[in-house]
C-alpha cells in the first residue's frame, strides 16, 4: 500500500510524485560538488552520505512504502548524528574516543525537543535548534552555519505548509524542501571541508 503523505501524490504508482522525485538529484549534485574537494578520511564520508539521503529519499518518493519512507528518515538521522561528530573533532578539537558521544547526546536532546513540540515542524527542529549552537562554535565560519540555519529554516517552513496550502498549490511545497535541504547539507559539509583544508594549510 503506497504512503500518501504529500499533496503531489494522487494515487499509487512511480510516478505519482514527479517533481517529489527529481529534486532529489540536488543531493546527488551536491554530493558530486563535495566529491571534487580534497579532504580526509573521517570526511569523504559526508558526500557519501549526503547522496544516500537523496537516494532514499527518491525510493520514498516513488516506491512511497512504511519501508522507502523508514530509509529516507534514517539517512538523514545517519547524516546528522555523524556530522555532529565530525564537527565536534575538527571544529572543538575533540579527540575521537570523546567526540562520538556528540551523537548521543544529540539523540537526547532531540528526544527532549520532539516531546515538548509535537506538533508541526517538531521532529526536524532539532536539527534547526543544532545549526543555531553549531553557529557561534564555529568560530570564523559561523555565517556558513548562520546560513544553513537561514535555509533551512525556509526549506521547514515548506515542507510543513505542504498540506495546508494543498488547495492552492496541487504540486504541493514539498520539492523545494528537497532543493533547500541539499543547500543546507552542502553548506555545511564544505564549511567543515574548508576548515580542515585551510588547517592542513597553516
Amino acid at each position: 500500500m503506497s504512503v500518501d503523505a504529500y499533496c503531489e501524490r494522487l494515487g499509487p504508482g512511480l510516478w505519482a510524485e514527479p517533481l517529489n522525485a527529481v529534486t532529489n538529484l540536488a543531493f546527488l549534485v551536491a554530493a558530486l560538488l563535495l566529491l571534487r574537494r580534497p579532504a580526509p578520511p573521517s570526511l569523504r564520508a559526508l558526500p557519501v552520505l549526503l547522496a544516500l539521503v537523496g537516494l532514499a529519499s527518491l525510493s520514498f518518493h516513488t516506491f512511497a512504502t512504511q519501508l522507502t519512507g523508514a530509509l529516507d528518515s534514517a539517512f538523514i538521522a545517519v547524516f546528522v548524528l555523524y556530522y555532529v561528530v565530525v564537527f565536534a573533532h575538527h571544529y572543538r578539537r575533540v579527540r575521537w574516543s570523546v567526540a562520538w558521544l556528540a551523537a548521543p547526546v544529540f539523540v537526547v536532546f532531540a528526544v527532549v525537543v520532539g516531546l515538548l513540540v509535537r506538533v508541526g515542524p517538531g521532529i526536524y527542529l532539532p536539527a534547526l535548534l543544532a545549526l543555531l549552537v553549531l553557529a557561534p562554535l564555529s568560530g570564523r565560519d559561523w555565517r556558513w552555519f548562520a546560513g544553513a540555519a537561514g535555509v533551512f529554516a525556509v526549506s521547514l517552513t515548506l515542507r510543513t505548509l505542504d498540506e495546508p496550502w494543498c488547495g492552492s498549490i496541487p504540486i504541493g511545497t514539498h520539492f523545494l524542501w528537497h532543493v533547500l535541504n541539499a543547500v543546507t547539507l552542502w553548506l555545511v559539509s564544505e564549511a567543515i571541508i574548508r576548515r580542515v583544508r585551510g588547517a592542513s594549510r597553516s
